[in-house]
């Protein structure tokens, strides 16, 4: 019988990479490792094979179906603060401007008291906005250019940055990932 992972390039094969106790180690970004280093971590006996791809790789003196999804033998602790990083601010947001409220591509960040006031880049100090509305608010507070912010900004917890990051899922998400994952899986009643 013929499966679509027969002819997928190995590299198209990308590896859930699981936790200890089989909660994805990241939801945004996805933790997923290239088949590569996903073979590599069994072979160093560091990881269990939960499922597989159809699509097999071959040695001289082995062939081994690709895993499509492993879990880690050893807890990895996940921190409680995330990093401050442009990416991780724009999810905090939820990729959407904090004055208009618009969904754009092309997102900025802003100071809510302006670094000319003595604002710092903290959490507590900077949101994602659309150019217009960074445009318009300029060297003002939001009070100043009477531009409330949608809310107020905080330094999240990992957990909510994984909670907002559960609200994009990926283009590609492999049969196999669904129940680890639970984007779009009907819960049995």
């Amino acid at each position: 019988m013929f499966h679509p992972d027969l002819i997928r390039h190995p590299d198209s094969c990308p590896t859930l990479v699981l936790n200890a106790d089989y909660t994805p180690l990241s939801y945004y970004p996805l933790s997923i490792w290239p088949w590569q280093t996903a073979v590599k971590a069994v072979f160093l006996e560091r990881v269990d094979i939960v499922a597989h791809y159809e699509r097999e790789v071959h040695s001289p003196n082995m062939t081994m179906r690709l895993p499509s999804v492993i879990a880690l033998r050893q807890f990895v602790r996940p921190s409680q603060f995330p990093a401050f990083t442009r990416f991780n601010l724009f999810l905090r947001d939820t990729f959407a401007c904090q004055y208009c409220g618009s969904a754009v591509r092309d997102l900025t960040f802003d100071h809510v008291i302006p670094r000319a006031q003595g604002g710092r880049t903290t959490w507590e100090n900077v949101v994602t906005a659309c150019a217009p509305c960074n445009l318009k608010k300029g060297g003002r507070t939001p009070k100043q250019a009477a531009m409330p912010l949608a809310i107020e900004p905080i330094r999240p917890t990992s957990w909510q940055l994984q909670e907002h990051g559960r609200r994009f899922p990926p283009n590609y998400l492999h049969e196999t990932w669904h129940d680890w994952l639970y984007w779009d899986v009907e819960l049995d009643a």
